[in-house]
C-alpha cells in the first residue's frame, strides 16, 4: 500500500521551529495495531490519520497516535491536517475533521496562517501527587487537573518554567498526564510562557501543543482579565500561538511549514 505523507511544522512561521506532525490520508481505516506502528516509525510527536467523511459534518475523520499511542485530541496535527487539506484545495477555505472523542474541529485560513477551533477545557484545582516532585521546581502558585488527562502547574517565574528539568521516569509513574508548567510571561515575552511534558505517551517535551493552549486559554484569560493573549512554548524547538476565547470554544492562531512530501510503503 502506498500511503501519501507529508511532513508540517506546524505553529511555525519557518521551517525547523513549532511542532512537526507526519498527515498521512488514507482511503480506509486500517486496525490499530498498524496505525500504532507507522506512528512508531514517522517517530514524530504525532501522526495524524484522515479519512473522507461519508456525512455532511465533517469533510474528513481524524485520529492521532504518538509512538506510544492513541491521544484523544492534538492540536498541533490538526492544524497540520487543515494547512494539508487546504494547500491542495486553494478554493476551500476551511475544512472540518469528524473526531472520536473531540467532537467536530476546525481549521480556517487566517491571514498568512490558519486558525484552530477547539473545545475549551477549563482545569480546576487539584493535588498533584508525585508531578511536583518530578518536576523538580519550586514557586508553585497552583496546581490544577481536567479530567480529559491534562495536569497544570503553575508557577510564579517564567524563567523557573524555562530552566524546567523534569525527572522523565518519574513523571511517567506519576499518572497518564499531559503535564503543563505555565507561568506569566516576563518583561519582553509573550504573555504566558509553558512548556509540556507527556512520558507517560513516550514523548518527554512536547515542541508546541494545540491542545493544551485548549485548557491554559480559560484558565490564563480568567487570570489576564481579558478574552485573548499571545503564548509562547518555550522548548528547544519553540512557537508562538495567539488564544483567545470565543464562547465554549478556544481558538488558536498559528502558521504551518510544510517539510517534507512523499510515499509511505506499508509492506
Amino acid at each position: 500500500m502506498r500511503i501519501p505523507f507529508t511532513q508540517v511544522d506546524a505553529f511555525a512561521d519557518a521551517a525547523f521551529g513549532g511542532n512537526p506532525a507526519a498527515v498521512m490520508m488514507l482511503s480506509r481505516w486500517l486496525d490499530d495495531a498498524t496505525l500504532l506502528a507507522i506512528a512508531q516509525e514517522n517517530n514524530l510527536s504525532e501522526t495524524a490519520f484522515l479519512v473522507a467523511a461519508d456525512g455532511v459534518e465533517a469533510d474528513f475523520e481524524l485520529r492521532w497516535f504518538t509512538p506510544g499511542d492513541e491521544v484523544e485530541m492534538c492540536g498541533h496535527a490538526t492544524l497540520a491536517s487543515g494547512h494539508v487539506v487546504l494547500s491542495s484545495d486553494t478554493v476551500r477555505d476551511l475544512v472540518r475533521f469528524a473526531t472520536r472523542h473531540a467532537g467536530v474541529l476546525e481549521v480556517a485560513r487566517d491571514g498568512l496562517g490558519y486558525s484552530l477551533s477547539l473545545p475549551e477545557r477549563t482545569p480546576s484545582p487539584a493535588l498533584l501527587p508525585g508531578v511536583v516532585e518530578a518536576l523538580g521546581v519550586e514557586g508553585v502558585v497552583e496546581t490544577l487537573r481536567h479530567p480529559a488527562g491534562y495536569a497544570v502547574v503553575v508557577l510564579d517565574d517564567a524563567a523557573t518554567v524555562r530552566n524546567c528539568t523534569p525527572d522523565f521516569a518519574a513523571l511517567a509513574g506519576a499518572g497518564r498526564y499531559v503535564v503543563i508548567v505555565t507561568a506569566r510571561g516576563g518583561a519582553g515575552e509573550a504573555d504566558v510562557v509553558s512548556r509540556v511534558f507527556v512520558p507517560a505517551f513516550a514523548i518527554d517535551e512536547d515542541p508546541v501543543t494545540g491542545a493544551a493552549h485548549a485548557v491554559l486559554t480559560p484558565y490564563w484569560t480568567g487570570k489576564l482579565g481579558r478574552d485573548r493573549f499571545v503564548a509562547e512554548q518555550a522548548s528547544s524547538r519553540g512557537g508562538r500561538l495567539s488564544c483567545r476565547m470565543d464562547g465554549d470554544r478556544v481558538m488558536l492562531g498559528g502558521g504551518c511549514v510544510t517539510v517534507i512530501e512523499g510515499t509511505f510503503l506499508l509492506p
